[in-house]
Parts: structure tokens; sequence; C-alpha cells
């Protein structure tokens, strides 16, 4: 794909929602991030439902660790992967208390330090928090960028450094979002919504549906 059928493409989606915005809900630097961590693998309105619980108990690292881990258990273990989540989050609720004084690390390598954290939910962190022009990719971001040639890569580091390379700056704080979005309501992974897309005149996937 071109330079020029890509600004179009990040033109059509700055048009259609100049401003996107994460659909986890959080109050709180921290509660982002334990959002974030929760969300491997599952789905935000699952992470959502468990944080609203969750969150009016224990929202700060200092709640987290009074709240114990088997109790922390006990609120998130509708979402997958719970048992290591949890254990994660203390450890994480620990380092944030005692190595960086109740504060989320700014930089990549402190975040990615942290038990739970790794490029993608950094990157994440970086770009929603700290106003970062990172672009993290998720399944959504992978499966978007390679269906419709906008930058093709075998991994997800492939595919961010692609992205990095050929998304302009003005566009790079939103991109993530945008494509996020995309593949999670409209490039789906099966059932394909092509009559529906806001960028299928430029999108060379060359199975499109429109039907």
């Amino acid at each position: 794909m071109n330079k020029e059928k890509r600004y179009k493409i990040l033109s059509l989606f700055y048009d259609n929602n100049p401003n996107p915005k994460i659909e986890l809900i959080f109050s709180s630097d921290f509660e982002l991030l334990l959002s974030v961590i929760l969300s491997a693998k599952s789905t935000d309105k699952i992470v959502n439902k468990t944080t609203k619980i969750l969150f009016k108990i224990a929202n700060t690292p200092q709640s987290i660790l009074c709240l114990g881990i088997e109790c922390l258990k006990k609120y998130i273990r509708n979402i997958g992967l719970y048992n290591s989540k949890a254990l994660n989050i203390i450890r994480t609720s620990f380092l944030i208390i005692y190595k960086y004084n109740g504060k989320i690390p700014k930089d990549r390598i402190e975040l990615e330090s942290l038990p739970g954290v790794g490029r993608k939910t950094a990157n994440i962190i970086l770009n929603t928090l700290f106003k970062k022009d990172t672009i993290a990719v998720d399944t959504h971001v992978f499966r978007v960028s390679n269906r419709t040639n906008f930058a093709k890569g075998k991994n997800t580091k492939e595919v961010e450094n692609k992205l990095i390379k050929v998304v302009p700056t003005i566009f790079k704080s939103k991109m993530h979002l945008w494509f996020v979005f995309h593949g999670r309501y409209i490039c789906t992974a099966r059932k394909i919504k092509c009559n529906m897309c806001l960028i299928v005149r430029l999108c060379e996937f060359n199975k499109k549906t429109l039907k």
C-alpha cells in the first residue's frame, strides 16, 4: 500500500471519529493499568463488568494489597487467566508502592518490568495516560493491518515497527484505537462487514464481501 492511500484511510477514520476513546472504564491511572492487565485474552465488556464491582472495594495499590490475592481472585474469577492475573496485580501493586512511590511509571522499560505488563499494555498506558505516540498492536490491529495491506508483518512487533514508520505523526496517537474499533466491529475475524466499511474502496483485501 502506498503512502497516499494510507493517508486517505487515516483521514477517513479521523473524519469519522476525531477523538477516539478507549472503551475500558477507569477513573485513575492505576484503575486503567489494572483494567488493561485484566483485558488480556478477555473483552472490554467483561473487564468493565468486573471492575465496576472490584473498584468499589479496591482501586488503589494499597487497597489491592489489603484485599489479598485470594479475595482478589473472587472478584475477577469471570475473567480468563484470573489466577495468574491476580498474582500479577498483587505484585505490580507492591512495586508501584515501594519502588515507584505510588505512581505509574512513564518509562517503557519500567512499565514492562511490572508483572503482567507486556509491550502492548505498556504502549496503551504510554499512549492513553502520557500522550505518547505509541501504537499498541493487539489482535484487531494486527488483523486489520495485514488484511488491508496497510502494514503487513508476521508478528505484532513487525507490524508495530512498520506502523511507526508509515503512520504520519498527526495520526499516531489515535491510530491504535481506530484500528481496534474497526477490527472489533467491522473487519472482524470471521463475519467481515465490508458493506459497512468506511475504507472499503481503499482496502486492498482481495476477498471482500460486499453483498
